[in-house]
């Protein structure tokens, strides 16, 4: 098939492209000739930080924190659940039931006669201690016939507080127990109902035979800042235990 030719531009002849560019039909200075060939790559771009952005005037973006799984133990009715919700930044989970005449004799919540509800499962929370740390609590149920969920509950924990009621002592033994043989840090805290203690924290330290390696601390679960200090100790001895691992 016969190709229809313009009578004003003249058709380049082969391999000469720019005879039929702008600047052979209108004049001026004759551009580069591109280059014949595979084109050279451009140089790769540096790999972009998650972290600093590249753009100037953007504010960097910032780690994400840090997890850390803290366990809330304790037997039954010392404040465990009362404990998370002190402190929780989120609507706490919990697993409360309501307790019924089948409990009578098994559950003992001491002299807190006001206690209807226990819990079953679990209770959960989180709280963000800076930038760069952040908690997450797991509350354990307290009655004996639920001890097997502790196991699966402290899987992946860095530490626990045992809560304790001074006037219930011999319930927090099991806890206590636990903890040595699982060889995890824990901290013990006396929960100071009505603000005050049965027994003095040296004599508590003797009827639980827990050497001075472990921390005991009086503390209120229904106050916040009393709470964030005790799980302060539980991080510092958390710390403590991975600085002396790591040295080994």
């Amino acid at each position: 098939m016969d190709s229809v030719q313009s009578p004003d531009w003249p058709v380049a002849p082969q391999g000469a492209l720019a005879a039929n560019s702008a600047t052979a039909r209108y004049g001026g200075s004759a551009p580069v000739p591109p280059s014949v060939g595979r084109a050279t790559p451009p140089p790769p771009r540096p790999a972009a930080s998650p972290y600093h952005s590249p753009t100037t005037g953007t504010p960097p973006r910032t780690a994400p924190p840090i997890p850390v799984k803290i366990l809330i133990a304790g037997g039954f009715g010392v404040g465990k659940t009362t404990t998370v919700a002190s402190i929780s930044e989120i609507d706490p989970l919990t697993t409360e039931a309501e307790m019924t005449i089948a409990g009578i004799g098994v559950d003992d919540p001491g002299q807190r006669f006001d206690k209807t509800t226990t819990t079953v499962a679990m209770d959960f929370g989180c709280v963000t201690i800076d930038r760069s740390l952040k908690l997450y609590l797991f509350g354990t149920p307290g009655q004996a016939r639920f001890g097997f969920m502790w196991d699966d509950l402290a899987r992946g924990a860095l530490g626990a507080l045992v809560v304790v009621d001074s006037a219930r002592l011999d319930d927090c033994y099991p806890a206590i127990d636990f903890f040595e043989r699982a060889a995890l840090p824990f901290v013990v805290g006396v929960n100071a109902f009505d603000g005050r203690l049965a027994h003095d924290l040296g004599a508590i330290r003797w009827a639980l035979a827990i050497g001075e390696h472990v921390p005991l601390v009086q503390f209120d679960a229904r106050d916040r800042l009393s709470v964030r200090d005790a799980l302060l100790v539980v991080l510092d001895r958390a710390l403590d235990r991975a600085t002396r691992d790591k040295r080994a």
